[in-house]
């Protein structure tokens, strides 16, 4: 069970959306030249050449537009859920990469017969294999790309990490504010200053509250955006990420990673995220006089 949940974290986690501006035309191209110098260096499957219609040369032409038309195709579907980029995970990529290969796995079974003169062109037998060279293909591809990408992002938000101040915001009151929850005997009073972070699990918040030396832990029924209304005139309290709200004053550290900022809060353990369509507004409020 503790494995399952261990799963269920990884994949829920949030994933840096690369698929849209100049990154996806970089990506397109990269694309395009990487299928062209495979296939040209390597000639890595077997084909009966007497069947080809064209040179060889043409042959990788077609197969890598039609691997580039392919990922055309899932940024145009991606254009449709704006909501799902803004939430991508690392299931979401995982997926995502699934469904590329195997929609161009399809498209070069479909070009078949534009390149080999077979009367079996139209079977099941070369629709698989064409899927299985694209996933075999494509895999190595995701292997030697994506380690890179993580290192990108994970340098690249290191640094402007290192780069931000501390908070830049005017004092606290420090005076408690009534917090209504949905159940009317839950309601309690927030001592701004001592307050540390909230977390959204389901239906409940659970409150991190800083009591003394210890950290104190408060569960109530209320959902996180209720609470960021309730919340919305203490400056120092913002939404890092769907399921957070923190206290600016009580960050410890700011570490980068590839899917944008983790903070760390004093007397804590858990690391809280910065997702990534937080990251301006968590910026500004960091630098904002």
């Amino acid at each position: 069970m503790a494995s399952v949940t261990k799963i269920r974290n990884f994949l829920s986690q949030p994933y840096h959306f690369y698929y849209e501006g100049k990154t996806f035309l970089t990506l397109l191209g990269l694309l395009f030249v990487m299928a062209m110098a495979f296939n040209l260096l390597f000639e890595p499957f077997n084909v009966y050449v007497p069947e080809h219609k064209m040179s060889y040369f043409l042959i990788t032409v077609v197969h890598a537009t039609v691997a580039c038309l392919a990922l055309l195709c899932f940024y145009l579907v991606m254009r449709v859920f704006p909501d799902q980029r803004a939430n991508w995970t690392v299931g979401n990529e995982i997926l995502g990469l699934g469904g590329f290969l195997l929609l161009a796995g399809t498209g070069q079974f479909l070009v078949r017969d534009i390149i080999y003169d077979n009367p079996y062109n139209w079977t099941w037998r070369f629709y698989l294999e064409e899927v299985r060279n694209t996933f075999l293909v494509g895999l190595l591809f995701i292997a030697i790309l994506l380690p890179l990408n993580f290192n990108r992002l994970y340098l690249a938000n290191q640094r402007k990490a290192g780069l931000l101040p501390g908070p830049q915001i005017r004092e606290d009151s420090g005076s408690e504010i009534p917090i209504g929850t949905q159940l009317k005997s839950d309601d309690f009073y927030l001592n701004t200053d001592h307050f540390i972070y909230a977390k959204s699990e389901g239906n409940y918040v659970t409150f991190y509250i800083r009591e003394g030396h210890a950290v104190q832990k408060k569960l109530k029924r209320i959902s996180i955006s209720d609470l960021e209304t309730q919340l919305s005139g203490i400056p120092s309290v913002i939404r890092t990420h769907r399921s957070y709200l923190i206290n600016l004053r009580h960050i410890h550290r700011i570490s980068g990673n590839a899917q944008g900022y983790k903070l760390e809060l004093n007397g804590v353990d858990e690391a809280v995220a910065v997702s990534r369509k937080m990251i301006p507004h968590f910026e500004a409020r960091m630098t904002a006089g």
